[in-house]
């Protein structure tokens, strides 16, 4: 019997050369053939082909996500885009995109709750969800319209009616749908038909009513919607970025990546962003001034009386400074910058909440976003949810603490036409008629006119 050679070596299953060697090898032949041998060699095919499968599957979730930041930074320049050019378009633009807004929004919440097979089922489930939008926006719009150009639909011979009766009207058309829906409620569905009829009237209250907060900040001055969008955008990058960056204390149990280190840091960035910001648009007519002609742009301007936050006033220290301290003990600032102070503190502190209310909708539904409407960032309600609260917010800020009310000629116009009767409005125009004569505005003609068109009544 011969002996094996002393420099002869076998290769055993087990050593690490013979596993790198034979791992690409070992094919199910070798199973077939000794089916005796325990089940090894499928377990070891899994392990090779999931080996395979590793590196294309990361590299595959990679693409994806570079995909999807591309994607989501191309949209996010094209809206930053065409936000600018509305807004330097003019007022009725950025209106529009508000209103294109709201109607998007509340298409998504509403979708939410909405079961398909039961709408298709029932007649008249979806339009009238959109017979209620379009009912309470023809409220809303038409107060803010009534209020900012009354000079203007009060002297209409066509408009007068809709703007004297425009609550009337409004009220009407909100029964017309109330009853339209309890006489299409059916046996077997009352559960799903009246919970579409609340989650309709919550989506108008949350999104159409402070929308229309929004739209009538744009009707203030396009300063007053501007710097508070501008304030929330602020305000969620430096959060996201102090939050990275050195955020450790959680703030919000519904939102646990949120944490105080970051809403403190956003609010200090968000103040200094305000002040800077608020100081340039206030230079400029067009972004102070209300809107008093819907044609108006960045170019034509708005020409107004400044209201007086814009003008700085001289303030003095309250408590004397110590001896050897030189410094000033007047100085100079808008009364702006203090309620920008205000205004910051409102988009750090209670903005970040309609996000969070968003979030939790969206946990209740089990849903990631409210739908796709914007390529890379979700539904437009995603990215509006803390702008809508931020309206309402700077809208009740201005007019409890900044407006200038002042008689205007719109109230006196709308005072004259409801108040008084034919007879007494032609007295008021002869009485305004004989003032104007005697300051030789107009000819002393036009009171002879009058004066026989009273004779003749």
């Amino acid at each position: 019997m011969t002996k094996p050679g002393k420099d002869v070596k076998f290769r055993h299953r087990g050593s690490a050369s013979s596993a790198k060697g034979r791992r690409l090898s070992t094919s199910m032949s070798d199973v077939s053939e000794n089916p005796s041998e325990p089940s090894r060699s499928p377990t070891r095919i899994e392990e090779l082909v999931k080996a395979t499968e590793v590196e294309p599957a990361n590299q595959s979730e990679y693409e994806k996500k570079k995909a999807n930041f591309v994607t989501r930074t191309i949209w996010t320049l094209v809206m930053i885009a065409f936000f600018f050019f509305c807004m330097f378009a003019g007022h009725i633009y950025i209106i529009m995109v508000v209103t294109a807004v709201q109607i998007i929004s509340f298409k998504e919440v509403i979708a939410i709750a909405n079961v398909p097979s039961k709408a298709r089922s029932l007649r008249f489930t979806k339009s009238l969800n959109w017979y209620f939008l379009g009912s309470f926006m023809y409220f809303v719009y038409g107060e803010s319209v009534i209020y900012y150009f009354k000079h203007i639909l009060l002297v209409d011979r066509v408009l007068l009616p809709l703007a004297t009766h425009h609550r009337f009207i409004s009220f009407m058309l909100y029964i017309i749908g109330f009853v339209f829906f309890v006489s299409s409620l059916q046996k077997g569905h009352y559960k799903f038909q009246f919970t579409q009829f609340a989650w309709t009237h919550m989506a108008l209250f949350l999104i159409v009513g402070q929308a229309h907060f929004v739209i009538n900040n744009i009707f203030e001055g396009m300063i007053w919607f501007f710097l508070p969008v501008a304030m929330v955008i602020t305000n969620d990058i430096w959060a996201y970025i102090c939050g990275i960056t050195f955020g450790r204390t959680p703030l919000i149990k519904i939102s646990p990546k949120k944490t105080w280190e970051g809403f403190l840091g956003a609010w200090f960035f968000t103040i200094i962003f305000g002040i800077g910001f608020s100081n340039i648009m206030s230079r400029y007519k067009y972004f102070i001034c209300p809107v008093n002609d819907l044609g108006a742009n960045i170019w034509t301007g708005l020409e107004c009386k400044p209201n007086p936050v814009f003008i700085p006033k001289q303030y003095s220290l309250p408590v004397p400074l110590p001896d050897g301290v030189n410094l000033p003990t007047t100085f100079s600032i808008a009364p702006m910058q203090f309620h920008v102070f205000a205004l910051a503190t409102f988009a750090s502190l209670i903005a970040p909440f309609g996000g969070f209310f968003a979030s939790g909708l969206k946990r209740t539904f089990k849903i990631k976003d409210f739908g796709d409407s914007i390529p890379g960032h979700g539904g437009m309600t995603d990215r509006m949810d803390c702008q809508f609260i931020m309206g309402s917010i700077a809208f009740m800020y201005y007019q409890s603490f900044i407006a200038v009310y002042k008689t205007s000629v719109g109230g006196i116009i709308e005072a004259a036409i409801t108040g008084l009767t034919a007879e007494e409005q032609m007295e008021v125009v002869k009485i305004l008629s004989r003032h104007l004569v005697n300051q030789e505005v107009i000819p002393s003609k036009v009171l002879e006119y009058l004066d026989g068109q009273l004779k003749r009544r």
